[in-house]
């Protein structure tokens, strides 16, 4: 599996680092997941500069991708040249997208007319754009995912996993990182909150 971690100057690094971070736990099962940007060198909402590690064409091609949020997400909805190099598929790729991520899925038109989540400050900016925002963690409907909130990367990330490599591994890579004495605790919350919105014959294997 690889995936493009979407990622724009302006960027929260909880969104992208935390995704990239889980999903590289899969490593050797043929995972990888890359910082995928317009620009060469992208710096953070709080001033960390990063290189990326794929060009934004590496969305096409990708086998999954994760758009994460930042603070000139509005900028970039608003820039029609930029959107239309986003050429999503997905009846191919499994996406995902975090807080105001979800923004830009809306004004690709990938949501449609299913509900989605985003953070309280993007949240007004998602309903201008024709989307029913409901108060939960996250909601995915067929290859479409959304989560809301900085620490809602775990549920992209376990979402794409239990799609890709199945519970195990979803288990084995939320347990790794999560906090000691409360590793049970981490796995159940996540899995149960995913479960719901895989495909049939996945919740029931």
């Amino acid at each position: 599996m690889q995936i493009a971690v979407l990622t724009f100057d302006g960027f929260n690094e909880l969104d992208s680092f935390v995704a990239a971070a889980i999903l590289n736990r899969l490593r050797g099962e043929g995972w990888a997941a890359y910082i995928t940007s317009p620009d060469g060198r992208i710096t953070s909402m709080n001033g960390v500069t990063v290189e990326r590690q794929r060009p934004l064409d590496f969305v096409e091609e990708a086998d999954a991708v994760i758009i994460g949020s930042g603070i000139k997400t509005r900028e970039i909805a608003a820039d029609a040249g930029l959107l239309g190099q986003l050429r999503l598929d997905p009846a191919r790729q499994l996406i995902g997208a975090q807080c105001s991520g979800t923004l830009l899925l809306a004004k690709l038109g990938l949501i449609g007319d299913v509900p989605a989540c985003t953070d309280l400050t993007s949240k007004p900016w998602v309903v201008e754009a024709g989307i029913t925002v409901i108060d939960a963690p996250f909601h995915a409907a067929g290859n479409i995912a959304t989560a809301g909130g900085c620490l809602a990367s775990p549920y992209l990330a376990t979402w794409l996993i239990l799609r890709g490599a199945g519970r195990a591994a979803a288990e084995a890579a939320i347990h790794y990182i999560a906090p000691v004495g409360e590793k049970e605790a981490w796995v159940k919350r996540a899995i149960d909150t995913v479960t719901p919105f895989l495909p049939a014959e996945m919740r029931a294997a």
